[in-house]
């Protein structure tokens, strides 16, 4: 199981995003969130100002932690074996404006603000733009 404690350089949190918002939590709520054998949780980004779902990605219960704490997404990538925050390379920072977990607890859903040009790495608004069906892509 990935395990992480982001800290700064100096042993310090980071500071918060101008327009952050950190999100209140209790530790009731953070133990109904349930991980893969792996440690991870997927992550649901919808977007505040048109509903679209902007990606996907998963979170451990640190970057989960981290993502509550600062107001931003935060997220582990499995590729890399390492934390990342949306927008530390791109510019499109994610700022969340609410949280939620499922009935079942096994997925996550953040409703952010979204901004820079994109969600998806790829420079497009969503990582969903591929559609199956003769269609192929979705309308941008």
């Amino acid at each position: 199981m990935p395990h992480v404690t982001e800290r700064s350089p100096s042993g310090a949190a980071p500071a918060l995003l101008p327009g952050a918002r950190p999100v209140a939590v209790t530790e009731e709520q953070l133990a109904q969130v349930h991980y893969t054998a792996d440690g991870l949780v997927p992550a649901i980004v919808q977007s505040e100002a048109d509903g679209s779902v902007l990606m996907m990605a998963w979170m451990t219960e640190a970057t989960l932690r981290l993502t509550l704490a600062e107001g931003r997404t935060v997220f582990w990538s499995r590729s890399r074996g390492e934390v990342w925050r949306k927008g530390d390379t791109s510019g499109d920072v994610q700022l969340v404006r609410s949280a939620y977990y499922d009935c079942d607890g096994d997925v996550l859903l953040f409703v952010v603000d979204q901004a820079g040009e994109g969600a998806c790495h790829t420079g497009a608004p969503t990582c969903f733009f591929r559609a199956f069906g003769p269609a192929g892509e979705h309308p941008q």
